[in-house]
């Protein structure tokens, strides 16, 4: 009895089969930097998703430049573009194409500084420069465009109202059919948006991609906030990709980093998918299930087979030899079957 009652079963197979989803994750271009998310992705029944490089492409284009009296377009944009070269936002980079597009050189800039929900500041040669969105100024009552759909965002010289940019970013196509087979095929019953992005941009994309709960204009602290509630009364699932996200991703049960944009939210999730596609976020859950099952059942398996070969040890059918023999039989065929987490398969999406 003592030689075939072997713990082996729960103590190899289920780091094995943990191992093997690494592996098959890493190959389908999913890094798992905490291998305990495995285990609670797939019991995961609220999703909260970041708007921008999440739901959307994250690669909007510059559509218009409303610029104040005083103010020309050229000007303007090469001031901006001059500043948003040192900044990683998804707008920024609009901004640089446009910039070069029209042959816009940029100049230098100093005291550059950048704070998580406060826009971008510095100096573009003697100007002081601010770029931020329309929240922050909603006090000084300025005579700015009115409110339209897309995202924006304005530009102050010296402290002085200088433009509005406006940008266009389109929902990824495959937005609305992965947000409509959650519930079905993952028993998620709770979806939502949180976002730092304008209520009218935020609410015109979750109509587009069939979310009916939203939270829009919010700071990194709003976010975590958010999500510390929802964490609190179900198991929680955050995708982002900006550093801004970085602390909900902590707050959340599982935080999944979209992409590699910043080197901060990388470093503050469970998991980095590389490549920005919601298939590989699906492919994630399949492989976390899957992974829960194998290690099940290769734990579960295994011991009651030792416990099978217990009662026959215990009634005199299997002597000691035969139990050292079943013990590795049993160790053996509890870790092949851990092994199969690592197996290439074609059934990791559903949608």
């Amino acid at each position: 009895m003592l030689v075939v009652a072997t713990p082996c079963p729960l103590l190899i197979s289920i780091p094995v089969a943990v191992i093997g989803a690494i592996s098959l994750a890493a190959r389908r271009g999913i890094i798992i930097k905490n291998p305990a998310a495995l285990e609670q992705i797939d019991r995961c029944r609220t999703l909260i998703f970041d708007k921008t490089g999440t739901l959307t492409y994250g690669k909007p284009s510059l559509s218009e430049i409303l610029c104040a009296p005083g103010f020309e377009k050229d000007d303007v944009l090469r001031i901006a573009a001059s500043l948003e070269h040192y900044s990683k936002h998804p707008l920024s980079r609009a901004i640089l194409e446009a910039a070069q597009n029209a042959n816009l050189p940029v100049e230098l800039v100093s005291e550059i500084s950048e704070r998580p929900g406060e826009g971008l500041r510095g100096k573009v040669g003697q100007h002081s420069v601010w770029i931020t969105n329309r929240k922050k100024v909603v006090e000084r009552q300025l005579a700015l465009p009115p409110v339209a759909p897309g995202l924006e965002c304005l530009l102050f010289v010296n402290d002085a109202y200088a433009a509005t940019f406006r940008f266009h970013d389109m929902p990824r196509r495959e937005s609305r059919t992965f947000i409509k087979h959650l519930s079905p095929r993952h028993a998620v019953n709770h979806v939502l948006i949180v976002s730092g992005d304008r209520d009218q941009e935020v609410r015109h994309l979750a109509e587009q991609v069939g979310i009916t709960e939203l939270y829009s204009a919010k700071s990194p602290e709003d976010k975590v906030a958010i999500v510390r509630k929802e964490a609190a009364q179900a198991p929680t699932l955050f995708l982002g990709d900006g550093i801004n996200d970085a602390p909900a991703m902590q707050a959340a049960t599982v935080g999944v980093a979209f992409g590699v944009q910043s080197d901060i939210t990388s470093e503050a999730a469970d998991a980095v998918i590389l490549e920005t596609s919601l298939g590989r976020v699906d492919e994630l859950i399949h492989i976390a299930r899957r992974m829960r099952r194998i290690a099940l059942q290769s734990a579960i398996g295994g011991m009651a087979l030792s416990i099978l070969g217990m009662f026959a040890a215990a009634f005199g059918y299997l002597p000691p030899i035969g139990g050292a023999i079943m013990q590795e039989i049993i160790d053996l065929a509890a870790v092949l079957n851990a092994v199969r987490a690592a197996l290439p398969t074609d059934s990791l999406s559903d949608f």
